[in-house]
């Protein structure tokens, strides 16, 4: 006897939001939040610490890049539990890891310490970004899958501009022991909420051929939609890791300048992001500037990234991505060279970080946009995985870089050589062709972080 299909992805595709399914994006929502928040919180807190431990900008060099690098390591060992373990299991790893090291990060001694304890933090958190999108993807109906991508995703700079207005409040109170102290308690507590609260993804289960994980499937299904699933039924799902295909392909002779070009960009973009983001409190306390007044400018650029996000979301799947990219990095390297030339101007400093959210960051949205013009469908999965792959090793460039920049050019050196990779990003952008457009059958305006986050 036959049994019953039960497709959960289509019934998930074809299901109207309920409380339930809502709550799942909140919850990560909330999580990219707290990763946003410790992601950042050693820029708020990096010139506190030199002054504690009587450092020069320079010997926070590894202090600062030890997160990125344990968000790299994190992303690509931890984040590919989620296809292993399940995704909720991720996350409450990736919660513990972070939540505890940056608690012991209230406790140490030496700057060695610091060094090993926020590699540890960046574990935690580069392990989570990458179940945390799977989870939201595998609730949201295909129609909006992009709409709550983008929206969990913007929780990381949301994150970042909470966890400035805590630094300029609570630092000179608190000290920068105080601000380890609420990163490692708020996601313990949160870890809490999501154990009791956060269910396993129905469609990672499904894919699972032992009774117990099918029976939790069933659970939970009935749970969100309120319906019995029949306990004969056999559940299924699209298996979409049999469409992708090699990442040779992306160097075929079709496409291997597009692909160096799109790589390219991605790299000098993160650099430069990653320069401005992770030192700027350093060179606008190094500017006159108190350090919690400092800590203002990561909340000043995240939340106009934020801003300029809901606008670019809108405009982006209706324009010429390559054109919007080039217009986007003439801004920057303009912002950047007014940086440099305003001194201690601080009402013109302020507005030229605001703009940098656009001029500067909002090519991360930008850029994905640009895969989904150069590459047919078949590929689209894998160049933006690369793509975000290759603009980690930029994240790390950009974060080691900004101590040698301002211990060697000052601080208009420093903000002027920003405009150094945004050039070189305008220059690789150019090269850019798009041979797949006229190949792709699907509409380009589908959002691209649902194939980022199928990975």
């Amino acid at each position: 006897m036959t049994k019953t299909a039960y497709n959960v992805q289509d019934v998930i595709d074809k299901t109207p939001m309920g409380a339930k399914r809502w709550s799942v994006v909140a919850l990560c929502f909330v999580i990219a939040l707290l990763d946003g928040f410790d992601t950042q919180s050693i820029a708020f807190i990096g010139p506190a610490i030199a002054d504690d431990f009587g450092l020069q900008a320079t010997d926070m060099t590894w202090v600062i890049t030890a997160s990125t690098i344990g968000m790299c390591a994190g992303a690509m060992t931890l984040g590919t539990f989620g296809d292993r373990i399940g995704r909720k299991k991720t996350i409450l790893l990736a919660l513990i890891l972070f939540g505890v090291f940056s608690l012991a990060g209230a406790f140490a001694q030496t700057l060695e310490q610091i060094v090993v304890l926020r590699f540890l933090i960046g574990l935690g958190m580069g392990g989570a970004t990458p179940a945390l999108l799977a989870l939201t993807a595998e609730f949201s109906p295909k129609a909006r899958r992009g709409t709550f991508m983008t929206l969990v995703l913007l929780g990381l700079p949301g994150g970042a501009l909470l966890g400035g207005l805590v630094a300029a409040a609570w630092l000179p109170v608190m000290g920068w022991r105080g601000i380890f102290l609420v990163g490692g308690v708020l996601p313990l507590a949160l870890l809490l909420v999501c154990a009791k609260l956060l269910p396993e993804s129905p469609v990672f289960l499904a894919t699972r051929r032992n009774p117990v994980a099918q029976a939790q499937a069933r659970r939970i299904m009935e749970a969100m939609f309120g319906q019995p699933v029949d306990p004969e039924a056999e559940l299924i799902t699209e298996d979409k890791k049999s469409d992708r295909t090699s990442v040779a392909a992306l160097f075929s002779a079709r496409y291997r300048v597009v692909t160096i070009a799109v790589f390219a960009t991605y790299l000098l973009n993160w650099i430069a992001w990653y320069l401005l983001l992770l030192w700027m409190p350093t060179a606008l306390k190094a500017l006159g500037l108190a350090g919690s007044q400092a800590a203002m400018g990561t909340v000043t650029v995240n939340g106009a990234f934020i801003l300029f996000a809901i606008p670019l979301s809108i405009i982006l799947p209706r324009v010429n991505a390559r054109k919007l990219l080039l217009a986007m990095f003439g801004a920057g390297i303009l912002i950047a060279l007014g940086l440099g030339l305003a001194g201690s101007n601080f009402a013109l400093v302020f507005v030229l970080i605001g703009l940098a959210g656009f001029g500067i960051g909002g090519q991360q949205l930008a850029l994905n946009y640009l895969i989904a013009n150069a590459y047919p469908t078949q590929l689209r999965a894998t160049a933006t995985g690369w793509g975000i792959g290759i603009g980690r090793l930029g994240s790390i460039v950009g974060s080691a870089l900004g101590g040698l920049i301002l211990g060697g050019l000052g601080v208009s050196g420093y903000f002027m050589a920003l405009a150094v990779p945004l050039i070189l990003a305008a220059v690789a952008t150019l090269l850019v062709r798009t041979p797949a457009a006229s190949a792709a059958v699907e509409n380009t305006s589908e959002a691209p972080f649902e194939t980022e986050a199928a990975r």
